[in-house]
């Protein structure tokens, strides 16, 4: 029985190293080491050995499962790595190849514009304040020195929620809380959408989005205002470009006006693009009315300032020529993807 034992112990050495993989070891396991393996069946018949044989053959039988064991789970290890390097090798990808098309998107004209003249403002100083869409009646109006009867504050021209909330109509509310939470000197932008009660048509849209500047200090005039704004046009449409301020009226602000530039197509000349005048109007501004910096807790003996505002949907149209202000809000990629 022992050198049936030695012989079996050959065989499976053998048979391990001819093994093309895990598979097959996991056969030869069970062939000589399972249930109704041949060594099994060898030590079921140990019954029939003298009392002096059986310590001897088990003894023997022992070293001989051992040995197949350790065989195999050395082999195991290296089928294994083998056969994790055939499937790296089956499954490698060939950088080289081109890859499959994907869609990206693109940046919205108005994104461009805004993120152009927020650098063009942050060069002069100025931070970027937030606020937010659903504004209070107060905030919206009343802190602005609008009268009670004026047109924006009716039911047909604004989306009231209640009657002491409602979608802010400008971006003015900004100018409210930032004076209220800060103290002067101040000197921030204020981007943000806006909505009013608008049919929809080639330069109209019930919501759009609005650009606003506040500057709060002491010594501000109106050549200040003048400056910055003559900047900013230079900075935005071009060195030549000139401007030209005429008067207005707003509540917020006293004296007001409203800002025009020399037509960028025709270089003043008169064209289609500028109805002929040589001049396009793109915001209104004007110095803070003493009322509103009350209103916000500002001393106005002590400091003053000027506010602007722009509308930004108009800048991105006169900037990239587009003649209906629909197109920004369609989301039709082949138009996006023109600017």
């Amino acid at each position: 029985m022992k050198s049936l034992l030695e012989q079996l112990l050959e065989h499976a050495k053998t048979e391990i190293k001819q093994a093309p993989n895990l598979k097959a070891l996991e056969d030869i396991r069970i062939k000589f080491l399972g249930k109704k393996g041949e060594v099994t069946t060898i030590l079921k018949d140990m019954k029939n050995l003298s009392a002096e044989e059986r310590p001897l053959i088990g003894k023997v039988a022992n070293e001989v499962r051992a040995s197949i064991e350790e065989l195999l789970e050395a082999v195991k290890e290296d089928k294994k790595k083998l056969e994790i390097e055939a499937k790296l090798k089956a499954e490698s990808i060939d950088v080289t190849m081109p890859s499959k098309k994907t869609l990206r998107g693109h940046k919205h004209p108005i994104n461009t514009a805004l993120d152009e003249i927020k650098e063009i403002f942050l060069g002069m100083g100025f931070k970027i304040a937030e606020g937010p869409e659903v504004e209070s009646v107060y905030h919206n109006f009343d802190a602005l020195n609008a009268p009670i009867d004026h047109p924006s504050r009716s039911l047909s021209d604004t989306f009231y929620i209640t009657e002491d909330m409602l979608l802010r109509t400008q971006t003015s509310p900004i100018q409210v809380r930032t004076m209220k939470n800060s103290a002067p000197p101040i000197k921030v932008i204020a981007p943000g959408r806006c909505f009013r009660n608008d049919e929809i048509d080639a330069t109209h849209s019930p919501m759009f989005h609005q650009l606003e500047g506040l500057v709060v200090d002491k010594d501000i005039t109106m050549a200040d205002l003048k400056g910055t704004l003559d900047m900013f046009a230079k900075r935005l449409f071009g060195s030549q470009t000139k401007t030209k301020f005429r008067p207005h009226y707003f509540p917020f602000t006293e004296p007001s006006g409203e800002v025009d530039v020399s037509c960028f197509k025709c270089g003043g000349e008169g064209c289609r693009f500028c109805g002929g005048s040589g001049w396009i109007e793109i915001l209104g501004c004007g110095m803070i009315h003493p009322n509103v910096l009350k209103e916000c807790g500002i001393d106005p003996e002590v400091y003053n300032g000027f506010a602007f505002g722009m509308g930004l949907d108009r800048i991105t149209m006169m900037k990239y020529e587009i003649d209906d202000i629909r197109t920004l809000f369609e989301n039709d990629v082949r138009f996006i993807k023109q600017f």
